[in-house]
């Protein structure tokens, strides 16, 4: 299954998972210091949530469409390619808490967009629950940096 991903960067994590909590009829499905997701069945949304600055106003971090596979993935990239995008791919790469394969395009408003499998979670691989934290979630890189050579992740599970 396929699922839309709608990643939102807000002032006051606590009020946003009550909000969505009562929104959507569902609990998150995750939630780190500074990070919370939701795995919405109806409509098929992953909605996550990444704190950031006191007294902001909520603001897109970036969109993706979560897959089930690295195939996916892979298929994904080369249609975009073959599309004629800017692409950069990220492999076994530790973001938000898992392990992901993805790929990054930009729309024409800059707005970051991810196709990504996530291939383990963090509690899975017995790893610190650090493991793509706060260097990926949160901080202020989005897809555009990547795609254009820079280190970074703009989060996706």
């Amino acid at each position: 299954m396929s699922r839309v991903q709608l990643a939102l960067n807000v002032a006051d994590l606590e009020a946003s998972v009550e909000f969505y909590s009562k929104l959507f009829g569902a609990e998150p499905s995750k939630r780190r210091p500074g990070y919370a997701n939701f795995a919405i069945t109806e409509p098929p949304l992953k909605l996550v949530l990444i704190e950031g600055e006191a007294g902001q106003e909520t603001r897109l971090d970036h969109l993706g469409v979560e897959v089930t596979s690295t195939e996916q993935v892979a298929a994904a990239t080369d249609r975009l390619k073959e599309a004629g995008l800017v692409t950069f791919e990220e492999n076994d790469t530790s973001c938000c808490y898992a392990l992901q394969d993805k790929v990054w395009v930009t729309g024409p408003g800059k707005e970051p967009w991810e196709v990504y499998v996530v291939k383990a979670d963090a509690d899975q691989l017995g790893k610190s629950p650090a493991l793509g934290g706060d260097a990926c979630c949160g901080s202020e890189s989005t897809a555009a940096e990547p795609i254009q050579g820079a280190a970074g992740c703009a989060c996706g599970s």
